[in-house]
């Protein structure tokens, strides 16, 4: 507020002045109060605004620690599961093979078995050799072989693939 300060003045205006100067300092004490009660405030509300950030902080680097460690612990059942699958695939091919060297043995064997077949009498003298060589024991550790590649060697056409 401002204060008047005439040439001519009274006791009136010397009288209102000293009052207005009076009022001015109480104004001014009352807004020097609010102002430091508003600085103790803002003071106040930045320490614990620092302190929420602070906070904040800790709680994001906790978070980054775990997930950190769930990181770590999910890469290394992934190794382990492609291990296995490695394992299983290598297992696999092992036994595709396998599967198709016995599909072809017995389709093979199903073409012996054929041509025996076409050739029942051929297959019932071979067998009667066989079984004639046999001990009434063990049939099959008495088997002799011998007489059943003398038997193909004497007739080769029986045991032509059809």
């Amino acid at each position: 507020m401002a204060s008047s300060s005439g040439s001519g003045g009274s006791a009136v205006s010397a009288a209102a002045g000293g009052s207005s100067s009076a009022a001015e300092e109480e104004l001014r004490a009352l807004m020097e109060q609010r102002r430091a009660k508003r600085m103790l405030s803002n003071r106040e509300s930045a320490r614990r605004s620092r302190m929420r950030k602070q906070r904040h902080l800790d709680d994001l680097t906790a978070q980054v620690a775990h997930l950190r460690r769930e990181n770590a612990h999910v890469a290394t059942a992934l190794g382990l599961t492609t291990q296995g699958l490695l394992a299983v695939d290598a297992e696999n091919a092992v036994l595709r093979t396998q599967a198709a060297e016995l599909a072809a043995r017995l389709a093979s064997l199903n073409d012996i078995l054929s041509c025996i077949n076409t050739n029942g009498a051929a297959a019932a003298a071979a067998l009667s050799v066989a079984a004639a060589t046999a001990t009434a024991t063990d049939p099959l550790l008495a088997f002799d072989s011998a007489a059943f590649d003398d038997l193909f060697r004497s007739s080769p056409e029986m045991f032509q693939l059809c």
